[in-house]
């Protein structure tokens, strides 16, 4: 049995649980489904149009290019992604009047494609350049790969019909315009490499595959012109199997080691594998921010230098934190190691969620942990720059994010699950249903849990086989944690996947008990930008400190300058402690002092034990910046006494 989901390779160690198989009640993530179906499609329908760039496909038919077109070169890959999100909402839940819309622009799409399958409504018409003319930064592959991977989605969730047609054509037209073996060309965006090997896998036509693979081993081999970030910002200074972590402009390189990845588990190749799996690992290890944000430098939007993660210039693109949760699922089907599950975890629940506003309506595009000066609301009806406000936006002169939260909410419920001729393995938490077959026989499980808000877990059998195994990922913050089959003892389970003693009968529930209170959390100290500062997390979600919650606490305070956060230092020799399902963290305030010269000769005055003790609220970081401009941390200083040589932490 199988049904839709983004990544369904031939013979994965996993297999991926589809959109059919998983539905997500409401709760926190199937809110946000629907939140991503009343909204957020809409929304980003409206700017497409509002933008003009929909209406590119439309000036290609009528001869209005090169004139009247607008937005950037990849500007068409905001309309497939869309198209993408639709596929996978209409596959959850069949909506006649989004059916039309979906209809109606896949239409204007195609009409724009050539008789040879090449689709661009920026290249290669009378005024424009020449196909093929800019490589590194013309992103025409780049759009393919969009679009194969919403006529993709179309394809499983639907059948063949005029999208789909569309897709494989230009697929095809890739494979005859960049399958000679002598070809050594390259697009400066990875994406087509991943597409093509689903699309390998949807049709069942190995040439998809073949070339993706062609795309994979070429690059690293300098074929792209140099340009002054380095040929590490493309990927194309090293080979893919050579490289020993993932660098330069961080979106890329995760999509570039999701399609290595997809090529390595359909060819058999353990090597390739191996190479990408150890990349992965020392990325989370030394480039990834406690959030799962992937981008250290706004300079190329790039992954800095190991350790080097500081909060306040964090970029952590929300589609390079889609592009992780892509890239560490596959990962997971390849190898069933749950350290893949839980990058895939962190990074929903604190990059994915900040994403988007709660209204739907705006976005972030980065994910800064540090906003030092409150964010200027960006105007309602015009498009920001990308990366310039503090505070979520409507849309971005480059709105690669918005379009890809569509897709990723749609079929979230692919994440969540997976089976293999033992049974069934959940990786991920959330409300809902989980129906499917093993071996040709039904099974049927409920979910019940408010996670991550409480780590109460119960999973209940409905239908079973009478052999089959159930296992449960244990995070690996999850110290303590407990699981108990309804009628018998809990048991202490490690982090890691934790398999149940006997298969559960009809009827019978296993829970699953996860300490997500409070707890305080250091950096390794080789990330220099936070050392003495201190995080705050509750199971999966990280926390925040924002500043209208530090006015609330001083209400007496007779200056603005007393709601920033930068007037706390967080305490931690005293406990967190909960007041009504909220989190307070000890502070002892502090004043910072103006003067002419910010390096003192003398160490500067410090909080100390005769500072009264304060409780200021946190949040959890995806929900900062909903209540207007703010000053928000995720590290925050700790007072030079909670620090002593020897102390135990």
């Amino acid at each position: 049995m199988s049904t839709p989901a983004p990544v369904m390779p031939d013979h994965p160690r996993l297999r991926p649980l589809g959109i059919h198989e998983v539905t997500l009640a409401p709760g926190f993530w199937g809110d946000r489904q629907q939140l991503n179906a009343e909204e957020i499609i809409p929304h980003v329908e409206h700017w497409l149009e509002r933008q003009g760039w929909a209406g590119n496909f439309d000036l290609a038919m009528t001869g209005g290019l090169p004139e009247g077109r607008s937005g950037r070169e990849f500007a068409d890959s905001e309309i497939y992604k869309l198209l993408e999100g639709m596929a996978w909402e209409l596959g959850r839940r069949p909506n006649p009047e989004l059916e039309e819309r979906f209809a109606r622009l896949s239409r204007r799409v195609a009409s724009a494609q050539e008789a040879d399958g090449y689709l661009s409504t920026a290249f290669g018409r009378p005024g424009q350049r020449p196909r093929y003319s800019d490589l590194e930064w013309g992103h025409e592959l780049y759009c393919y790969g969009h679009l194969i991977q919403a006529g993709v989605a179309r394809l499983r969730t639907y059948g063949e019909d005029l999208l789909v047609r569309t897709a494989v054509a230009a697929a095809d037209h890739v494979c005859r315009e960049f399958g000679d073996e002598g070809d050594t060309r390259v697009c400066g965006h990875p994406e087509i490499e991943t597409a093509l090997a689903e699309l390998a896998r949807a049709t069942g036509r190995p040439k998809y595959l073949q070339q993706a693979k062609k795309f994979v081993e070429r690059r690293g081999h300098g074929s792209l012109r140099k340009i002054f970030l380095g040929q590490e910002y493309f990927q194309d200074d090293t080979p893919v199997r050579a490289a020993e972590t993932l660098r330069g402009h961080a979106v890329r390189a995760l999509y570039l080691s999701a399609g290595a990845v997809d090529v390595a588990m359909d060819t058999d190749d353990d090597g390739l594998l191996t190479a990408a799996a150890q990349q992965v690992r020392r990325t989370l290890a030394r480039r990834t921010y406690i959030t799962g944000g992937m981008g250290a430098q706004h300079e190329g939007e790039s992954f800095g230098a190991d350790f080097a993660l500081p909060p306040d210039r964090s970029y952590s693109e929300t589609c390079a934190g889609i592009a992780s949760v892509q890239l560490n699922h596959r990962l997971l089907l390849a190898t069933g190691d749950p350290l893949h599950a839980d990058a895939v975890e962190r990074t929903l629940f604190n990059v994915v969620a900040a994403a988007v506003a709660e209204d739907g309506h705006s976005f972030f595009y980065t994910n800064t942990l540090h906003q030092r000066e409150a964010g200027r609301r960006p105007p309602a009806g015009e498009a920001s720059p990308r990366a310039a406000s503090g505070m979520r936006a409507p849309w971005f002169d480059v709105s690669c994010c918005p379009t890809n939260v569509t897709r990723t909410l749609a079929s979230l419920a692919a994440y969540v699950a997976t089976a293999d001729d033992q049974g069934l393995q959940i990786h991920q938490y959330a409300q809902g249903t989980i129906a499917t077959e093993l071996n040709g026989e039904p099974l049927r499980l409920l979910v019940e849990t408010e996670y991550p808000h409480h780590g109460n877990i119960q999973v209940r059998v409905e239908q079973a086989p009478q052999t089959w195994t159930l296992s449960m990922r244990i995070p690996n913050w999850a110290d303590g944690a407990r699981a108990w089959i309804t009628g018998e003892a809990p048991q202490m389970v490690e982090p890691g996947m934790f398999e149940l003693p006997r298969p559960l009968r009809v009827g019978e529930a296993v829970t699953l008990d996860l300490p997500v209170a409070p707890r305080w959390s250091w950096a390794d100290p080789r990330v220099d930008a936070v050392r003495g500062h201190v995080a705050v997390e509750c199971g999966p979600l990280v926390m925040a400190l924002e500043s209208p919650d530090v006015a609330a606490a001083a209400p007496d305070a007779v200056e603005a300058a007393d709601a920033d956060v930068a007037t706390v230092r967080a305490d931690p020799r005293h406990p967190l402690t909960l007041t009504e399902g909220q989190v307070m963290l000890p502070v002892r305030r502090h004043r910072n002092s103006e003067s002419q010269w910010p390096f003192p000769p003398r160490r500067p005055q410090e909080p100390d034990d005769e500072t009264p003790l304060a409780h200021v609220p946190m949040i959890p970081y995806h929900r900062w910046a909903n209540r207007g401009p703010s000053t928000m941390r995720v590290w925050i200083p700790e007072v030079p006494a909670a620090i002593q040589p020897g102390t135990s932490r």
